[in-house]
């Protein structure tokens, strides 16, 4: 199967210190060549505790921050290598959902507004248009048409994933930058929106790029699975594999810190794609 997504050698520093003159005299490698592929219709796990890059490497992907080295491609297209105006026109197809969803919507903006923004800034479509859309989407993620009246601080940390879900899914996309999606969940909310991306994948054959610094809950909803540590990936495989077998000492930390099983609600309902095992 061909490759949706390809990364090569990505890499990307930050300043980390400078002098009176404001001169950079030291620098943090965040990402240090860093390369994984992405699979139609495949969800790969990037997992590793907080500072291994991970987020910095989802943010890259998209070209949310510009990469120092490295290639990018994404169905087929160099995504280094796009202007502005043809980056944004790729970024329908490439979407993200961040941890925070509260953060990441407008709390002065009822929430229908928020998920029907991206056919305005794409399309300029009407407004009834765009309402029409989020109605459907909204329904689609398990919440009512009616929510798209409501405001973000009406709304619970779940149903709010889920609207940050349907945003995501306003203009089709083919890939999601998932960034720790269900970490400020609990276990029982955390489990329905795993099991809805689930259903979505299955119904519209979405990629997801799945960062997490959990690794049980990249074993139930990853195929494969690449463990970042300082920035560099030192490990890569199955989700069955990594959890079970890990053969580097800092998979392996990983794997032995996990408190308890993983609860019978996560785990996989569905066969694995591409002869992966989940």
């Amino acid at each position: 199967m061909s490759e949706l997504l390809t990364v090569s050698g990505l890499s990307k520093r930050f300043p980390a210190k400078k002098n009176l003159l404001g001169q950079v005299t030291e620098w943090f490698q965040a990402v240090h060549d860093v390369s994984f592929d992405v699979r139609p219709g495949e969800t790969l796990g990037l997992v590793g505790e907080s500072g291994a890059g991970k987020s910095t490497t989802g943010r890259l992907v998209l070209r949310l921050i510009e990469p120092d080295a490295g290639q990018v491609m994404f169905d087929g297209v160099d995504v280094r290598g796009l202007g502005k105006s043809e980056l944004r026109a790729m970024r329908q197809k490439m979407q993200m959902i961040f941890q925070d969803p509260f953060s990441s919507l407008d709390p002065h903006v009822p929430v229908g507004e928020s998920v029907a923004e991206p056919l305005l800034v794409h399309f300029g479509a009407s407004r009834d248009e765009r309402l029409k859309r989020a109605g459907e989407l909204l329904e689609r993620v398990g919440l009512g048409a009616e929510t798209a009246r409501r405001f973000p601080s009406e709304l619970s940390g779940g149903q709010l994933q889920r609207i940050a879900i349907a945003r995501a899914l306003t203009l089709g996309p083919k890939l999601i930058v998932c960034d720790e999606p269900v970490a400020a969940l609990d276990m029982s909310v955390r489990a329905q929106v795993l099991n809805l991306m689930r259903e979505l994948q299955d119904e519209l054959g979405i990629s997801y790029l799945f960062i997490s610094h959990d690794l049980a809950l990249v074993e139930v909803i990853c195929d494969r699975v690449c463990v970042m540590s300082k920035g560099e990936i030192v490990e890569s495989g199955t989700a069955h594999d990594i959890y079970h077998s890990p053969k580097h000492e800092y998979t392996q930390t990983l794997v032995s810190a996990i408190p308890t099983p993983v609860p019978l609600s996560l785990r996989p309902k569905r066969a694995a794609v591409s002869g992966a095992t989940r």
